[in-house]
């Protein structure tokens, strides 16, 4: 049966116009996981030149029902007004949008088949779903004989007339997707969720630079239990960004919030996940500052849960000390080497040593001071440093960074300190 969608196909192309091959492939794996998958295998064939002759993802989730085709091709194409690419900002789960990555294998291929088993009413039905790159809003459906011997949902599509060859999907594709879903395959470990290509299971080590499940923080007052796991990673984990993940007893994530340290303009990188059996019946709508009691209900003005965040976050902050250390030497090369910073008469000049040490505080206390600025706004920043410095400003330099970037306590009292002023914290 063909059925047509409310858009053209060059309306849908625009409509997809901000995926590439990498994010449309993401988006099949996601399909399957939002499908309650825990397993996705990717499969492809190549010949001698290296040209892809077969292209495959499988799941073993619970299938398309064909009761729910239009709900899962057609309706939310009713206007060309652009998708926006986004994820469920408090649970993992449920990253594609009413279908949208289905559609989206015009990058990578010209056809694409699904084939998919799903139960209804404790009969397992078997139907295919072809779509043609060329004709997007068009989309051939057909059910299959029930009861084939099959005892199992699941659903795979396969790619043909591929576009892509064994070396991007080898050396663009598939460290595209370690950096993609290694914090989702690591929250999901015990529950052996895996992603397993050509018969090898996705390693995503390669992407972490510290590793730490041993941490363990106890309320004293209740003796409540928070087992922590905190990474550290080499790249970003792309919109994901960085994140505190709650998982209560039996392993289940219950909720996800940004960490404090999330989009601090630097390149930490990081995961935290907290598992422990105060999140069972816990309200995380709640405020820390809610004080209405909640029957049968934990909420963040329990004490317990002020404790942990704070924990986390002195975690955080101890773990990142040394990676902007590190990192705001590299970077303040790279301004010397591109002749951003005030000339001085030799290398060993105090002025110059105090200078380059006070911008490495700096940086290492609030790094979002310096993103964002063009070359004419770095010169003139580090020469209204380097003039404070040499001028018996401090007082005025602590002013003007505080003013510029909200800094916390810790990070006033830090600066303060480093800087030797008078100056009160700001509250």
């Amino acid at each position: 049966m063909s059925n047509q969608v409310n858009i053209t196909s060059t309306g849908i192309k625009k409509v997809l116009r901000l995926y590439n091959e990498q994010q449309s492939l993401a988006e099949y794996i996601w399909n399957g996981f939002d499908a309650r998958a825990d397993t996705i295998h990717i499969d492809y064939a190549h010949n001698e030149l290296g040209t892809l002759e077969s292209l495959s993802v499988s799941d073993n989730g619970y299938g398309i029902n064909f009761s729910l085709l239009k709900d899962k091709f057609n309706p939310f194409y009713e206007s060309e007004k652009a998708i926006e690419q986004r994820v469920h900002r408090h649970k993992s789960t449920m990253h594609g949008k009413n279908g949208v990555g289905r559609l989206t294998f015009f990058t990578f291929a010209y056809d694409a088949e699904w084939n998919t088993t799903y139960e209804d009413n404790g009969v397992f039905k078997n139907g295919s779903i072809k779509v043609s790159g060329g004709l997007l809003n068009d989309y051939d459906s057909r059910l299959l004989e029930e009861n084939m011997g099959i005892t199992k949902t699941g659903t795979t599509v396969s790619f043909s007339n591929i576009k892509i060859s064994k070396e991007d999907l080898e050396q663009v594709i598939i460290p595209y997707l370690q950096a993609e879903f290694c914090w989702f395959l690591e929250l999901n470990k015990n529950r052996g969720f895996s992603i397993v290509i050509n018969g090898t299971p996705l390693s995503y080590e390669d992407n972490i630079l510290d590793y730490d499940d041993q941490i363990e923080f106890r309320y004293p007052e209740s003796q409540t239990l928070f087992k922590v796991k905190f990474i550290q990673w080499k790249e970003s984990v792309h919109k994901e960004l960085s994140k505190n993940y709650f998982i209560n007893r039996k392993g289940e994530e219950v909720h996800k919030d940004y960490t404090t340290l999330n989009k601090k303009a630097d390149e930490y990188y990081h995961s935290v996940f907290i598992e422990s059996e105060f999140f069972e019946e816990f309200d995380f709508s709640s405020t820390e500052h809610e004080r209405q009691v909640k029957l049968y209900s934990r909420t963040k003005s329990a004490p317990e849960y002020k404790f942990l965040i704070k924990q986390v976050n002195a975690l955080l902050r101890s773990r990142r000390k040394p990676f902007l250390k590190e990192f705001s030497s590299r970077l303040i090369d790279k301004f010397e080497s591109d002749g951003l910073l005030p000339k001085y008469s030799n290398p060993d000049d105090p002025k110059r040593v105090d200078f380059i040490e006070t911008l490495k505080v700096i940086y290492e206390i609030q790094p979002k001071l310096f993103s964002g600025l063009s070359i004419d706004q770095k010169k003139t920043l580090f020469g209204l440093i380097s003039v404070l410095l040499n001028s018996s400003g401090r007082d005025q330099l602590f002013h003007i960074i505080a003013g510029v970037v909200e800094l916390e306590q810790e990070e006033q009292e830090e600066l303060a300190s480093f800087l030797g002023t008078s100056t009160k914290i700001l509250v």
